[in-house]
């Protein structure tokens, strides 16, 4: 049996577009492949404080900003160094969560935030992967009739 030349056509038309999408989807797997590379390649600035390693870093063209935009940020952390005004030492990370729980009016979503932010609520997740849930329980008594 004979196959007409337009459902030939259709055909070979579905099968050009499939083609596209594979190979667009091909490219954009690439482009993702190199980009996180990339990412792993990049060098950070380290922790330590060495004005001298970081201005290598930004030099380097490795980081994730400009060289601009890294040489500013080095000269700007070690003008805070010293100025005194770079470093947690004088932070106390417990108030400051406590303080955050101020912005709720009501006094119960007040105690329910403090109680989220205490040892005993439970932990799930990690900031590598997106964040951190707090969840903790709280009874509340059953309203009399």
């Amino acid at each position: 049996m004979p196959t007409s030349i337009s459902s030939t056509f259709a055909t070979s038309s579905r099968l050009e577009r499939l083609g596209k999408t594979v190979v667009h989807a091909g490219i954009a797997l690439l482009f993702g492949l190199a980009a996180s590379a990339q990412a792993a390649d990049a060098m950070s600035i380290d922790d330590t404080g060495n004005a001298k390693s970081e201005m290598a870093a930004c030099m380097s063209g490795k980081t994730q900003q400009s060289k601009k935009t890294c040489m500013t940020e080095v000269r700007n952390a070690q003008a805070a160094k010293r100025a005194g005004k770079l470093g947690n030492d004088n932070v106390d990370f417990a108030a400051n969560a406590m303080k955050r729980c101020e912005v709720f009016k009501n006094a119960e979503d007040q105690q329910a935030c403090k109680a989220r932010l205490s040892s005993s609520a439970m932990l799930d997740g990690s900031v590598a992967s997106g964040g951190v849930l707090r969840e903790a329980e709280i009874t509340v008594p059953a309203k009399a009739e």
